[in-house]
């Protein structure tokens, strides 16, 4: 269930997990793996120190080795049963005699995970854990009376809000969700484009709205509505006019003849008669072509535009139009020349109106300064995050970045299809980072990436193996088997570009991978992001929440991610 996976998921980020672990190679595994996923993550050698920190930190959650140099496990999870009868612990073992079995489920271990360790196997284990530590919670909270009337409540209301919060992703468009456009400027092609988008309701019948679609090779559209008010009235209002423009703009596509001004003026007929007296909507239209390097808009009342060229200097858009009422007659169109942007970030009131920790101001002011030092969305997300104490409203934007490759000398190397190359594109990635930083931090998180993406590569792009096949092979042990199989069939390389740029006072590595694969449907990701308990591709998942983002190409079988050098 969505709402309900993204309520655990809030939980979990806030607990701090202790694992336990005597092998080099799995506390970095863990460490890595676990640093973005949860407040605090703790990892020990010994369980000496296990237990020592146990009694030290507030601990949620504990993953513990079953053998280790001096005590096993099993005496670690004594000491912490004595303490704590319902602490959730989950057992690391490559065991599986029924007296090792029997033994942890005397001691009431909460979960098994065998070795060597998936990830995917890792992450369920722990989000069940979360699950127990979230009940716990609402046991002491409201005991069980109380408890048994909130699950009923809570289980009603979450459906409800599903369904509600389905229905209008469904209205929203994206026809770049985590998706990276390849670079048709007449002036260079040395790059990529990369759109990027927060949708953050404060609620979930929110007043904000976007859209983004692809009109043809070189032009983009964006949208973004904003119901000025509060409640359902707001809502239904800026729903029902994105719903239709993405009716109108399917309707031009299909007849070859979109323009700009008349899918304004057929907007604003369709909604001025929705409209209440004295209701009002603000609007951005954005039409990018970038063959023209060029940008024509019409702002009804938004928040300034930012856009910063390649010499850092800021540029403010403002509004060209008053926001749109029941009586709005003309509109101004306007263009400008972007042949020199490099960023653009479009914007809800609910942004820039937010209020600072301290009251000191709204977001406003500071908010070119931190899209000038943002290279993402997710820097930006989080420098946001940071200066305020809560969200006052709904936050919608789109961030846009170019990057151009043409200034930078990137690494490059190319790896045959097979299990040993991808254990040579490993090392080699790993060299590569080592040599640029000595941040072993983002070394390992750019390490987890790159693993995760050069496997899918490897067996879902240029083996071709679906997910469904790969889960049956699995079942009946011949996974394996089949991949040395199909290696010996497969002449396709895996391609590997690396990047390091500059956005003072910044480096960035941008690493790109592509398969000669048949790709896949990138609108899947939208799935897989919001859901991960019911889709595959949990890897992708981990992958994006590891780095400041990824972006396949259209066609799925080449993706990019980035890491920042501190």
């Amino acid at each position: 269930m969505m709402m309900q996976n993204t309520f655990y998921n809030e939980y979990l980020s806030e607990m701090t997990l202790l694992c336990v672990e005597n092998d080099e190679f799995s506390r970095v595994l863990y460490a890595s793996f676990f640093d973005t996923l949860v407040s605090k993550v703790i990892v020990v050698d010994n369980e000496e120190e296990g237990y020592a920190q146990y009694k030290k930190q507030h601990i949620d959650i504990i993953i513990t080795d079953h053998h280790m140099p001096q005590l096993d496990g099993f005496e670690l999870i004594r000491k912490v049963r004595a303490d704590n009868p319902s602490m959730p612990i989950i057992l690391v073992t490559a065991i599986d005699s029924t007296d090792s079995i029997i033994k942890a489920l005397k001691l009431h271990v909460s979960n098994f995970v065998h070795k060597p360790v998936d990830t995917e196997e890792l992450f369920d284990a722990v989000l069940t854990a979360a699950r127990i530590v979230l009940s716990k919670r609402y046991v002491e909270a409201e005991r069980n009376k109380k408890i048994k009337e909130f699950q009923e409540k809570e289980r009603y209301s979450a459906y409800q809000e599903r369904l509600a919060f389905d229905k209008e992703l469904s209205i929203l468009r994206n026809d770049f969700y985590y998706q990276l456009l390849e670079s048709h400027c007449r002036s260079t092609d040395t790059g990529v484009i990369i759109p990027d988008f927060i949708y953050r309701p404060l609620d979930i019948l929110s007043g904000d709205a976007y859209s983004a679609r692809k009109i043809d090779d070189y032009t983009t559209f964006y949208l973004l509505v904003d119901g000025m008010g509060k409640g359902v009235s707001a809502s239904l209002s800026a729903m029902l006019m994105t719903a239709h423009i993405n009716y109108s703009i399917d309707n031009m596509l299909k007849q070859g003849n979109f323009d700009l001004h008349n899918l304004i003026d057929d907007a604003i007929a369709y909604i001025q008669p929705i409209l209440l007296e004295d209701e009002m909507i603000s609007v951005d239209f954005i039409v990018m072509n970038q063959y023209e390097t060029s940008m024509h808009y019409a702002k009804f009342a938004m928040p300034p535009s930012l856009l910063q060229d390649n010499t850092r200097k800021i540029i403010k858009l403002k509004s060209n139009n008053p926001p749109l009422n029941r009586y709005q007659k003309e509109f101004n169109i306007m263009r400008i020349d972007i042949s020199s942007i490099v960023k653009f970030l479009f914007c809800t009131d609910g942004l820039v109106e937010n209020t600072l920790k301290n009251g000191q101001g709204s977001y406003e002011s500071v908010i070119e300064d931190d899209f000038a030092d943002a290279f993402t969305q997710k820097e930006l997300k989080t420098l946001f995050l940071n200066r305020i104490d809560k969200q006052e409203d709904d936050v919608t934007l789109i961030f846009i970045n170019c990057f151009d490759f043409g200034n930078s000398t990137p690494y490059h190397r190319k790896f045959s299809t097979s299990l040993i190359a991808i254990d040579e594109a490993g090392d080699w990635y790993e060299s590569l980072c080592t040599s640029i930083t000595d941040n072993k931090s983002m070394i390992n998180n750019a390490l987890v990436v790159f693993n995760e993406l050069m496997m899918n590569a490897y067996e879902h792009g240029n083996l071709g193996i679906e997910s469904l096949e790969k889960h049956r092979l699995l079942e009946e042990d011949r996974y394996i088997e089949t991949l040395m199989s199909y290696e010996n069939e497969c002449i396709k390389q895996i391609d590997i570009t690396v990047h390091v740029l500059k956005n003072d006072p910044s480096v960035y590595i941008v690493t790109q991978i592509t398969d000669e694969g048949n790709g896949f449907n990138t609108k899947l990701l939208s799935q897989i992001f919001r859901n991960t308990s019911r889709y595959n591709g949990k890897g992708v998942y981990l992958s994006r929440q590891s780095s400041l983002g990824i972006y396949y190409n259209q066609t799925g079988n080449s993706v990019l991610f980035l890491h920042k050098i501190e």
